[in-house]
């Protein structure tokens, strides 16, 4: 056979790297069970997963956030809360929502550091609202951390508390202030009887459980109570209320939204948070008028105080003195000299009103106690607007402190604008001071030129007409507290929250957003798919090995001479022992195919035919296929011989029940001749010449000129001369014995022979080293092979092994049994 040219194309071809995609795409269709397999399972586990997850569900609320200034007094003491407009409120609410001490206060309220449980087809459920009964823990005393403990109501009086201990060391939380203790807990079951409304007092717990009249408990229904950490429930809680502008048209309208397992907490949970935020809001508001009032409180304490002691004075006096009358000019001067003195009176409280304001503003930090300078009368509208912005900012820097740091630039900022608001007021005070003094010495003055009128009274007259003047100034003075404060109460009670709740969170139905159970089956077809696909793609990949003669084409020129089937069988010898096996039809085959290559060539038509076999490395079928081409050739009326040329490998003798004591070492060494080395087979036509001892100089022996000698002869006397050589891919003794091959055969064993020996293979072809070579396929299997339905074309058409013929012609083999197909399907992958 003529040796093909070498190029480019033929290098890429057997040595470069490529992808088969065809080839990949038919291993998959070929492990489509294992594809289907792992379809199956990621579906069960899907369904596992939509049965056995809790469902979530997301509700959600609706809060508006305005911007009302309500008149404190007069329009001269409204006090403005500003906060950036309502957009810069809408940023405080969002970030107070996500605030701890928010939290705290919605937890506390709702007590959701207590869950009501039952247990359910998979896991302990929540019942929330729906169990039968309640406990009212003792805040004083701790309760056992996230330890469920089982209640079992007996009859309608009595339940029992049981669990079952596997630790001695619990911890338990003092929900009064919020700090844990350790406790020692009994190892084992435990259970105790209690009654339904009386304290139950143990180690770890201390709550009374009450019943809910409008629910029926039967007898032995068991429940279960557990107590969570508060700090940990708060965080829980304190990042997941999810928060959004409810369009872009009204920014001051929010969304609130929730997820949970159960529907009724986050209802409760979403009202009672906009509830609880509408009411710190309104008591921030409000702050400025509470300390107003509460300033007029203790001024009115001070006033009735001193009413009530002039009064006993006046009672006393008259007691101890007639009634008389006095002259009217000298009512009318004590008339006017009473107006003077309550003038007096009320400059004298504007001056303590403005020193205690000037030294609270140089020795405090925090200025959101101050009451309204218009509570005591002062009109000065600097000093009121003045009071205003100092107590708005600082109520507002208050309000930051619960979610930003200290020492940020925004804090810097509101205190300098304090700072500087601080240093106009305090100008002002100064200010302000100095007027109310000049006011009072005139006052003073003129008080005593009235008095000196009065002086020439009677003394009693002149007593009388002073208490009579403490008396009316007193009552005059409590009259002006009493409306003021009820003008500030008004105002306080007439003002409203900025942040309102338009629509409450409501179970109606629906809010179910997970487990998502279409998308956890879609996410199973796809992980059930990609992810054999995947470990195919991979295994593929990295796999190196012959699977079919598609790859042996696409990696090399040399041709196919024929396939041969995997066949178990206990020796060698199948051709001769099963002549009606798809193997022996295969060998038959590759007999046919061999005759072309075998007449092409120019030799001597009397000699005999030399057949060299071997392969890349031991155990892709050598020996084998030299025992039944050896067979095949005898069995047709061919005089055939069979050389083992293995000398370091000795196989070919224990087929034919001869000793390998005698062979070809023994006839290169020129110890024995050619006859005595020689066996006769069972085989009619075939003698065997096995390889005999093992030398020390193997390679050596084969290039003697007795072998050149012995093949020469041999050719005279055979008609087929059968090669069996050592591995090419091993040694270089079959590249010696290639000179007496008039054809060779290179064993390929399919799912065993690497790609790379190909390679090999290539590059001696390539350089001459040998002639006239062929590939045999080794242990073909039909669903394997990646030859995607088209021929061959090399003229060995009906040799292809199982299957061609149909079971009619072969012989039956053995059905393979359950452990076998599975075998074989691991085999596959």
């Amino acid at each position: 056979m003529t040796q093909y040219e070498y190029n480019d194309q033929d290098e890429m071809e057997s040595g470069g790297m490529t992808f088969d995609f065809r080839g990949y795409l038919f291993k998959v269709l070929n492990l489509w069970k294992l594809v289907l397999l792992c379809i199956g399972t990621a579906l069960i586990i899907a369904y596992l997963i939509n049965v056995r997850k809790p469902n979530i569900y997301r509700l959600d609320s609706l809060i508006t956030i305005e911007n009302d200034q309500n008149p404190f007094f007069t329009a001269n003491t409204s006090i403005s809360f500003n906060w950036g407009g309502v957009s810069g409120k809408v940023g405080k609410v969002i970030t107070s929502l996500q605030t701890r001490t928010h939290n705290e206060k919605v937890v506390d309220s709702l007590l959701f550091y207590i869950d009501y449980l039952k247990e359910g087809k998979y896991r302990k459920e929540d019942i929330y609202k729906d169990a039968p009964f309640y406990v009212n823990i003792d805040q004083g005393q701790g309760q056992l951390l996230n330890k469920p403990l089982g209640i079992r109501f007996i009859n309608d009086t009595q339940f029992e508390i049981f669990n079952e201990f596997e630790i001695e060391q619990g911890t338990m939380q003092f929900y009064g202030d919020k700090h844990t203790e350790s406790v020692g807990l009994p190892l084992g079951a435990f259970n105790k009887t209690f009654t339904i409304g009386k304290p139950v007092v143990l180690p770890f717990a201390h709550f009374t459980l009450f019943t809910k009249p409008e629910q029926t408990i039967a007898n032995n229904a068991e429940y279960f109570v557990e107590f969570l950490n508060f700090d940990q429930v708060v965080n829980s809680y304190k990042n997941a209320v999810k928060t959004e502008p409810f369009s872009k048209e009204s920014s001051s309208v929010l969304k609130l939204s929730l997820s949970g397992h159960n529907k009724a907490k986050i209802v409760d949970y979403l009202n009672s948070t906009s509830a609880i935020l509408s009411r710190t809001e309104l008591e921030r508001k409000n702050l400025y008028a509470t300390n107003t009032i509460r300033f007029i409180d203790s001024s009115l304490a001070t006033v009735n105080t001193s009413l009530k002691d002039v009064s006993e004075e006046m009672n006393t006096f008259r007691k101890q003195n007639k009634v008389f009358d006095v002259d009217a000019e000298m009512t009318e001067v004590s008339s006017r000299l009473r107006e003077y003195e309550m003038a007096k009176e009320l400059e004298q409280t504007k001056l303590s009103y403005l020193n205690a304001l000037e030294e609270y503003l140089q020795t405090k930090t925090n200025y959101i106690n101050i009451a309204a300078p218009s509570s005591v009368g002062i009109d000065e509208p600097n000093i009121q607007q003045s009071v205003g912005k100092i107590t708005a900012l600082a109520i507002e820097r208050q309000s930051l402190e619960y979610t930003m740091k200290e020492g940020s630039n925004l804090f810097k900022d509101l205190d300098r604008r304090i700072n500087a608001e601080k240093r106009v007021l305090l100008e002002t005070i100064d200010a302000t001071k100095r007027t109310i003094r000049l006011q009072l010495k005139s006052i003073q003055r003129q008080a005593a030129n009235l008095e000196s009128k009065l002086s020439n009274l009677p003394e009693d007259q002149q007593q009388y007409l002073k208490i009579q003047r403490k008396l009316d100034i007193s009552q005059e003075a409590y009259n002006i507290y009493m409306a003021k404060r009820s003008e500030a109460a008004i105002v306080k009670a007439a003002n409203i929250s900025d942040i309102t709740s338009i629509d409450d969170a409501k179970d109606i139905g629906g809010g179910l957003i997970g487990p998502n159970k279409s998308l956890n089956y879609m996410m199973a077809l796809m992980v059930g798919f990609f992810l054999p696909m995947l470990m195919i793609f991979i295994i593929y990949l990295l796999d190196n090995t012959i699977h079919g003669s598609d790859e042996v084409e696409r990696l090399s020129r040399i041709p196919i001479l024929g396939l041969i089937g995997k066949y178990k069988y206990h020796n060698n010898l199948v051709v001769f022992e099963k002549p009606k096996s798809a193997v022996a039809e295969s060998f038959r085959s590759i007999r046919s195919s061999m005759q072309f290559i075998l007449k092409k060539q120019n030799a001597d038509q009397k000699l005999g035919k030399t057949i060299m076999v071997t392969s890349s490395v031991s155990g892709e079928g050598k020996t084998f296929t030299s025992i039944n081409m050896a067979t095949v050739y005898a069995l047709s009326g061919k005089k055939t011989i069979l050389l083992g040329l293995d000398l370091r490998k000795p196989k070919i003798f224990g087929d034919f029940e001869i000793t390998n004591e005698r062979g070809m070492v023994n006839y290169l060494i020129g110890e024995h001749s050619l006859k005595e080395v020689t066996s006769h087979t069972n085989v009619a036509n075939l003698d065997v010449i096995p390889s005999g001892p093992v030398p020390p100089n193997p390679s050596e022996l084969l290039m003697s000129d007795m072998m050149t000698d012995l093949i020469a002869q041999l050719r005279t006397e055979y008609d087929m001369i059968i090669l069996d050589t050592p591995p090419l891919g091993l040694v270089t003794d079959a590249l010696q014995l290639t000179q007496f091959a008039d054809a060779t055969i290179f064993m390929v064993r399919l799912d065993y022979t690497k790609k790379g020996m190909l390679s090999l293979i290539n590059a001696k072809y390539r350089m001459g080293e040998v002639k006239n070579i062929s590939f045999v396929l080794n242990f073909y299997k039909h669903k394997t092979n990646h030859n995607y339905g088209y021929g061959y074309g090399y003229g060995y058409g009906y040799g292809y092994g199982y299957g061609v013929y149909g079971n009619a012609y072969h012989e039956k083999d053995k059905k393979v049994g359950v452990v076998g197909k599975i075998k074989e399907f691991i085999e596959k992958i």
